[in-house]
């Protein structure tokens, strides 16, 4: 068989496996929700951190989850204490008493990621769910999994234990001073550190947790369950300070894989609000994870794993197994928001049609314009499909001018993920703040 006719046969092959999608129709996504099955954890994808249907299609698909299949919280790829906020907002507590006001925590680049027009709807939709349900404890959360917020991390674990214990607010203030009093830079704290310009706060940041859990019996005995989710919150702010030191440390020391520390940290937080989801939900948790294409897929079908690096995937079929169930994204053409450097300018950037040889490509030759694959159980697809080929991932930096070298790497589809959607077009992720949207210009 020539490259040609194996090529076509792929194709007819992915054609008759796939099923069409339409995102506005509920229905279209029973064959998903029929192939979760039982799962206890959900990791749901995006080929970019700024496409307007991965968006869309994520909040759908985690609203069936949660009525239909009784999932208990969202995590998502965005920090703890920004998150959180969110949190009280969906659960009715504290001052925050609409999703905008919720969102206005995600403060730091990329803002567009968390603070866009599909996030609003979402959130509305959940804190109405939430609304009908009258035991704190048995309402949906949501949940940061990212370790970026050292500094504001510090400060919530201060404010935390100055309205209950004044005395352990100034022992965790002396010991985070070792920072230099919240002022400075994480990253130039890693240099510092690795250069022996400073001493570590490693240490420091170590006692603080354990004094946390040590007095943990005295800080939430005296108003129960939301003195109890107040002492989670405060308790994995400490423990994001301890492991966010690490991974700034490690940046500059080249002994292990940041990335690996990053990605290790959100499962281990996952695994941690999981058993909290259990103690309130008195059941086996269920939860529902919103991350890149590059921390959901397992790491180890694709070139990451040549590298040593982990990610979240990974972790998760390793500890979950079949109770886990991966879904990926993929688009061939259209535009997202993106910058083209950190902290950079926000932009509505041409997404370069896929590459020659990549699942892009090969996707945009199905009949379907958009639609869902189902990977697992199908002997003949994982035949047809187990040989490498390119994948793209964009973070919230696309650079189309090194496209194959920033945005390609090799993965084997089958063994990445239990499912792929494919929305041949995309259009951009519309960010919120008004500023940003008078920053944003069309590059193409």
């Amino acid at each position: 068989m020539s490259s040609d006719d194996a090529l076509e046969k792929l194709i007819s092959v992915i054609e008759a496996k796939s099923l069409p999608l339409s995102m506005n129709d509920e229905s279209s996504y029973a064959s998903l929700l029929e192939k979760i099955s039982d799962a206890r954890l959900v990791l749901i994808g995006e080929a970019t951190h700024g496409t307007q249907e991965f968006y869309q299609i994520r909040a759908e698909i985690t609203k069936q989850l949660i009525s239909k299949k009784g999932f208990m919280a969202v995590a998502i790829e965005g920090d703890w204490p920004d998150a959180y906020q969110v949190n009280r907002y969906l659960k009715g507590i504290g001052d925050k008493n609409n999703p905008e006001l919720s969102l206005k925590s995600f403060s730091r680049f990329p803002r567009w990621m968390w603070r866009n027009t599909i996030m609003l709807p979402f959130l509305l939709w959940l804190r109405a769910h939430n609304d009908k349900i009258s035991m704190l404890n048995k309402k949906i959360g949501f949940y940061g999994l990212d370790l970026y917020s050292l500094h504001s991390s510090m400060n919530a674990v201060i404010e935390y234990l100055e309205k209950i214990d004044p005395n352990a607010a100034m022992r965790a203030k002396e010991r985070y001073a070792c920072f230099d009093h919240l002022n400075i830079d994480p990253e130039a704290y890693g240099y510092l550190t690795s250069a022996g310009i400073k001493k570590s706060c490693v240490d420091k940041a170590m006692e603080q947790l354990f004094d946390l859990q040590h007095n943990a019996l005295h800080l939430i005995s005296k108003d129960g369950i939301a003195a109890e989710e107040e002492y989670f919150y405060a308790t994995q702010n400490a423990r994001l300070v301890k492991n966010a030191e690490i991974y700034y440390r490690s940046h500059f020391e080249g002994r292990v894989s940041s990335w690996n520390i990053r990605d290790t940290h959100m499962a281990e937080t996952l695994s941690i609000l999981s058993n909290h989801l259990e103690k309130c939900f008195n059941k086996p948790a269920k939860v529902i994870v919103w991350a890149h294409n590059s921390h959901v897929g397992d790491a180890r079908a694709t070139e990451m794993s040549e590298q040593g690096e982990v990610n979240i995937g990974q972790l998760m079929r390793e500890q979950y197994a079949e109770d886990s169930y991966l879904i990926g994204f993929s688009t061939y053409e259209g535009f997202v928001t993106a910058a083209s450097k950190w902290d950079g300018k926000a932009m509505q950037k041409s997404i370069t049609p896929g590459l020659k040889g990549s699942y892009e490509e090969l996707f945009h030759h199905v009949k379907h314009r958009n639609f869902i694959l189902n990977l697992t159980g199908d002997e003949q697809l994982e035949h047809y499909l187990h040989i490498q080929r390119l994948q793209r991932a964009i973070g919230v930096i696309y650079r189309p001018e090194t496209e194959r070298s920033s945005h390609y790497f090799f993965t084997r589809l089958p063994y990445q993920f239990d499912a792929m959607i494919h929305i041949d077009q995309t259009t951009a992720v519309i960010p919120l703040d008004i500023n940003t949207l008078k920053d944003i210009s069309l590059d193409q």
